[in-house]
């Protein structure tokens, strides 16, 4: 506990290195969406904090990052690298439609044992969740009791912001992040509403059915200048009104959608082909899943939110423009099936028919028996330290959209116009090279011709 401290509080400087404020205080981590996601991170990280459970899949926790030459053996951890806050210093709250505190809420969820849940229950049971804003029309397959009630959308959004100053004054934070780890909404695009502050907040007066709650909630973080990352495939921050909001006041946002299980596994495999110029007919991927999230999903309008997110990925990865050859003329297929059986516990099956040498064909099948909340739970904890050193960093605040984090999501937001980059390798690549940058470390090329001079 005390070397996370220890690490928390680096603010020194080198020559053409950002200014970084230090991560002094507590940091205020605000949850829209109590369930499976966000009780496996809250439950994971106090199990951390007390010692008996190893951060596994977080990058900011585990991960190193070489500075200078091979030769140098320079490879500090990240955290004792950038002042990231520490484990000891954040401190939780949520909203939810459902009224259970994360206690309950985690042990109705089953993604953890009950033991391990048991050795974390104080904390657990004290994070009751706040009034949601919530759309019956945006999230037909759930519906529960404790939501809030306002004259209009602006009514409701300003209720989130009162419970954003009120936790930061009863928590003691100094500073916030709001990360979306609720429902996947029904699809809708961008409309007249979302072009601007103006529109954008003269809609909310009239109650515009184009504005989903996760939009009210990024609307509250950022009026109040709160880094805000969306976990869901959701439009939510992507969209005009956000991004001049996100710069205005100095609130970095990023999404969208956690790279869990299936995508996770395509943007490994796809680069690996396009690496090695081998062909592809088609992918078909199917997911069997029982949690929330597969019952919000049974719902076209969910579940075209979600396949959107899912199907962008490979055609941005093989760029077919590029290789007509190889991938001009691939089937892409990916089908949800809701199966309470299952649980959290998601199962994700790929058959992928490539071709080789002369056009020959090959398959590869893949069949992950994933754990969707374990896995998101590490990206959840990185994205929260990752934005709070953002929001602290003199160079990262004021831009908006933090395309460096794209690592962490099936969505990356881009500067408009821009593609954006879905190999995971280069998207590594691009994050650790932002934070060699922000402490005035040389980029790493891997050109390597200086070993043989």
């Amino acid at each position: 506990m005390a070397t996370q401290r220890k690490h928390a509080k680096i603010a020194d400087t080198k020559p053409g290195s950002s200014e970084i404020q230090p991560a002094k205080g507590k940091l205020g981590v605000m949850i829209p969406g109590m369930g499976a996601v966000a009780t496996t991170f809250v439950a994971g990280v106090e199990a951390v904090r007390r010692g008996i459970a190893k951060p596994i899949g977080s990058l900011t926790q585990m991960g190193t990052i070489r500075l200078g030459k091979r030769t140098d053996a320079r490879s500090p951890k990240i955290k004792e690298f950038v002042p990231l806050a520490g484990l000891d210093d954040l401190v939780f709250t949520g909203w939810d439609i459902f009224e259970d505190d994360m206690y309950t809420a985690a042990t109705k969820a089953g993604v953890l044992e009950r033991d391990l849940l048991d050795k974390v229950k104080p904390l657990l049971r004290s994070i009751k969740p706040q009034k949601a804003v919530f759309d019956h029309n945006y999230v037909k397959k759930i519906d529960g009791p404790n939501v809030k009630k306002g004259k209009n959308k602006m009514d409701l959004a300003e209720q989130v912001r009162a419970d954003m100053r009120a936790f930061k004054k009863s928590s003691g934070a100094t500073r916030l992040i709001t990360i979306w780890c609720g429902s996947t909404e029904s699809y809708i695009e961008p409309s007249a509403a979302h072009q601007s502050v103006k529109a954008f907040e003269k809609a909310l007066l009239k109650n515009d059915a184009n504005i989903a709650p996760s939009m009210i909630y990024a609307y509250a973080s950022l009026m109040e200048g709160v880094p805000f990352a969306n976990g869901a495939p959701n439009l939510t921050v992507d969209i005009p009104v956000m991004h001049e909001l996100a710069r205005q006041n100095e609130a970095p946002i990023c999404g969208k959608d956690f790279k869990t299980g299936q995508t996770l596994i395509k943007t490994i495999l796809a680069p690996g082909f396009k690496a090695r110029m081998i062909g592809l007919n088609g992918w078909f991927s199917t997911n069997i899943l029982g949690n929330r999230d597969g019952e919000v999903l049974e719902d076209p309008g969910s579940f075209k939110t979600k396949e959107e997110s899912k199907l962008s990925v490979l055609e941005h990865i093989l760029q077919p423009e590029l290789y007509p050859d190889l991938y001009g003329n691939f089937t892409h297929k990916v089908r949800i099936n809701y199966y309470p059986p299952r649980g959290d516990n998601k199962e994700g099956w790929d058959n992928i028919d490539i071709f080789g040498w002369l056009g020959y064909p090959m398959q590869i099948k893949v069949d992950f028996l994933c754990r969707d909340s374990i896995l998101a739970a590490p990206i959840v904890l990185d994205l929260v330290l990752f934005m709070d050193l953002a929001k602290r960093s003199s160079e990262l605040r004021g831009i908006g959209i933090q395309e460096w984090i794209s690592f962490y999501f099936k969505s990356p937001m881009t500067a408009p116009g821009l593609y954006p980059e879905h190999d995971l390798f280069i998207q590594l690549m691009k994050l650790k090279n932002t934070l060699r940058h922000l402490r005035g470390e040389e980029l790493i090329t891997h050109l390597g011709l200086e070993y043989y001079d």
